[in-house]
């Protein structure tokens, strides 16, 4: 890590609430995880008495099935983020330039200037028509967050080939990936996928994730993840975890379903943005009754309702994001916001 780099970048902001009395619509998580994921995790306590076996290697053969790779191009990292930053850290360099979608996860931009490089910001929807040649990097949100969208996938795809030839390295953060029919583009030449077991699983405490890369890439991060990057206890429940295929199948019906009734309702206050993620962007009319972004999240927040104040997201003004919870838990939010 560059110190210059660290010396002139700042933290994020983030959603969730760490208190229990709040229903927490500010964090993209599943509020269910998958059946037995308990006993699992028990189970595992005694193994974890014991350093993880080098590699991971149940829990990379799990993480191929689910993101249908190669089990050798999988490295297995301590959540989501840990393969973002992996991968920055080993392909950008002091001055170097990288595509940076916006409004998206900021933490894209603080990795890139954490090594010196420098940020250059391209809307998110326009981002795979740009030219990558003069780049280092290009980083890509599947579907995006906090807006919900994603580019057309034979756009992505095409994208992804003239990174490859411009030998410029294509970071997809596929976090979301899973709540949608959309194929992963793990094992595609040039590009490093990172995946979480957060939001889908409803794990952001497990802290368990990956990377699919291959070649010099595949190569740098295998050298350059922390050893025992996945404890015993991570790496179990996220085996199970990837493996319940009904689970998922289940999550997302029920996600499709509240997400196209919740944007029906939100569309009488608000302006609400497209989405195929487990969340919807959603910008205050001039009109809004509530007046602010602040007054709105102060007023919920008396109420015992959390949203995300998204005027932090580089490119936003007036806009809030709400996570799709269960069926009950969106009537209380919905009832709140009087639509």
């Amino acid at each position: 890590m560059n110190p210059d780099g660290v010396d002139r970048t700042e933290r994020v902001p983030h959603g969730s609430s760490d208190d229990p009395d709040v229903l927490d619509f500010s964090a993209n998580i599943n509020p269910r995880t998958p059946p037995g994921t308990r006993a699992v995790y028990e189970d595992a306590l005694d193994a974890a008495r014991s350093y993880p076996p080098r590699g991971s290697p149940d829990y990379r053969a799990a993480a191929a099935d689910y993101a249908d790779c190669d089990p050798d191009r999988v490295v297995p990292t301590a959540g989501g983020l840990q393969a973002i930053r992996l991968t920055v850290a080993t392909h950008v360099t002091p001055g170097d330039s990288v595509l940076v979608p916006f409004p998206s996860f900021d933490e894209y931009a603080r990795e890139v200037r954490l090594q010196g490089g420098e940020p250059e910001f391209v809307a998110h929807d326009e981002l795979v028509d740009a030219d990558p040649a003069p780049h280092a990097m290009a980083i890509v949100c599947v579907p995006n967050n906090p807006t919900g969208d994603g580019p057309a996938p034979d756009a992505l795809r095409a994208f992804a080939r003239r990174c490859r030839d411009a030998g410029t390295l294509l970071l997809a953060d596929e976090a979301f990936l899973g709540f949608t029919g959309r194929d992963s583009l793990a094992g595609h030449e040039g590009v490093v996928v990172a995946r979480s077991l957060t939001k889908l699983f409803g794990l952001p405490g497990l802290r368990a994730g990956f990377a699919v890369a291959h070649g010099r890439a595949l190569e740098r991060l295998r050298t350059a993840v922390p050893a025992w990057a996945l404890g015993m206890p991570a790496a179990a429940v996220g085996t199970h975890a990837m493996r319940a295929d009904e689970f998922v199948s289940e999550t997302r019906e029920r996600v499709a379903s509240e997400r196209a009734r919740m944007r029906a309702r939100l569309g009488h206050r608000f302006d609400v943005h497209d989405s195929e993620a487990p969340f919807l962007c959603c910008r205050l009319r001039d009109d809004d009754p509530d007046g602010s972004v602040d007054a709105l999240v102060a007023r919920l927040d008396r109420e015992g309702i959390a949203v995300r104040d998204a005027t932090t997201f580089h490119g936003l003004d007036r806009h809030v994001r709400v996570a799709v919870r269960l069926p009950d838990e969106n009537d209380r939010l919905l009832e709140a916001l009087d639509v």
